[in-house]
C-alpha cells in the first residue's frame, strides 16, 4: 500500500533548547535518506523544522531547490519533492517539530493544505499554502475558496478547536468542495488546529485519495469525561478491518503506550514497526500527535502507515 506521505519525522529541542534534533522518523525504504537526517540538527529559524519553530505556524516547502532546505540533494535522490512542518507548542515553548516529505508522481493523488484568517480579515479562513500532488484542478478551487466559522472542514475545526475527520466526502454536505473532492479522488478528509497566534488561526487538511492515502488508518483520541484516559473519537481505516472495531472499545491511561506517553509528556512520538509485525497482524508504524490548547491536551491524532 503506497501512502501520500512518504517520510515523517520528528524534531524535539535539544537539552539546552536552543537547537532541534532528530528524535524519531519513518522513512519506508529511503534508507539513504534517513541516514542523512539522522546527523542533522536546526538552529531556530534553520532548515525547513527551525522555520516552522521560528514562524511558530505550520510552514509548506513545495520546492526544496534555492531553499533554505538543508537536505535537498538527499532528499531529490529519494523522490522527495515537498515538505510540510508543523511546530507543537505548549504556550510560547516549542515542543517539537513534526515533518511530512511528500513526493510527486502521477500515482500519488491527495492534499495537504495551510488554512489561515489574515489581520485584515480575521473572520475567513483562506487557503495560506498547500501541496496538491497532481491535483492541479482541485487546487485552483481550493485556494479561492474562503470558510466562516463552522462552515466547511475548515470552519468546523475552527469552531470546535478540536479535530474532525469525515470519512465519505462524496456523502458529507458539509464538506463543500465533496464534489470537487470525488471528481479529484479524494474520499476522506483530516482537519487539526495547529496554532493562534495574535488572534490568527492555523488549521491543517490532510485530504486522501483512496488508492494513495494519507495514511493507512487515521484516529482522533479525547480524554474522556473523568480525564483519566483517551478515547478513541473516530477513525478511518482503509482496510475495513476489525482492528477499527477493537479501537472503539479500548481506553488508554496516561502514560500507558504511545498514546499515553504523548497525552504525559505534550511531545509527538513515533512507533516503527517492521514489516514482518504487520503481516503478524500487530499494529502498523504510527505517528501520535498532540493537539495543546493553553498548554491543555485537547487531542492526540494518530497517523498509521
Amino acid at each position: 500500500m503506497k501512502t501520500f506521505i512518504k517520510v515523517t519525522e520528528i524534531w524535539i529541542p535539544t537539552k539546552d533548547r536552543t537547537r532541534l534534533e532528530f528524535s524519531a522518523g519513518l522513512y519506508g525504504p529511503l534508507n539513504e535518506f534517513r541516514i542523512a537526517s539522522e546527523k542533522e540538527s536546526f538552529a531556530y529559524d534553520e532548515g525547513l523544522p527551525g522555520k516552522a519553530w521560528a514562524a511558530g505556524h505550520p510552514v509548506v516547502l513545495t520546492e526544496f531547490d534555492h531553499s533554505y532546505f538543508k537536505r535537498t540533494k538527499s532528499a531529490k535522490k529519494a523522490g522527495l519533492t515537498c515538505g510540510i512542518a508543523i511546530p507543537v507548542f505548549s504556550g510560547e515553548f516549542i515542543m517539537a517539530v513534526v515533518v511530512f516529505l511528500c513526493g510527486d508522481d502521477q500515482h500519488h493523488a491527495g492534499a495537504i493544505e495551510l488554512w489561515s484568517n489574515s489581520l485584515e480579515n480575521d473572520a475567513e479562513l483562506a487557503v495560506i499554502d498547500g501541496y496538491y500532488g497532481t491535483l492541479d484542478d482541485f487546487e485552483r478551487i481550493s485556494r479561492n475558496i474562503k470558510f466562516t466559522k463552522g462552515s466547511g472542514l475548515p470552519g468546523q475545526v475552527w469552531e470546535a478547536g478540536m479535530p474532525v475527520l469525515i470519512e465519505d466526502l462524496g456523502l458529507a454536505s458539509a464538506f463543500i468542495r465533496s464534489a470537487d473532492a470525488k471528481k479529484a479522488g479524494i474520499s476522506t478528509a483530516l482537519g487539526i488546529p495547529v496554532s493562534v497566534l495574535a488572534n490568527r488561526v492555523y488549521i491543517m487538511t490532510f485530504l486522501s485519495a483512496k488508492a494513495t492515502p494519507i495514511a493507512q488508518r487515521l484516529q482522533i483520541w479525547v480524554p474522556d469525561a473523568t480525564g483519566q484516559s483517551l478515547v478513541c473519537q473516530s477513525g478511518y481505516s482503509k482496510q475495513n478491518d476489525e482492528l477499527a472495531e477493537i479501537f472503539e472499545t479500548i481506553s488508554v491511561r496516561k502514560g500507558e503506550g504511545i498514546l499515553g506517553r504523548v497525552w504525559l509528556t505534550g511531545v509527538p512520538a513515533i512507533r516503527n514497526n517492521p514489516g514482518n509485525a504487520v503481516a503478524e497482524g500487530r499494529l502498523n508504524s504510527m505517528l501520535a500527535m498532540p493537539v495543546i490548547d493553553g498548554g491543555k491536551l485537547k487531542a492526540v491524532v494518530s497517523f498509521l502507515f
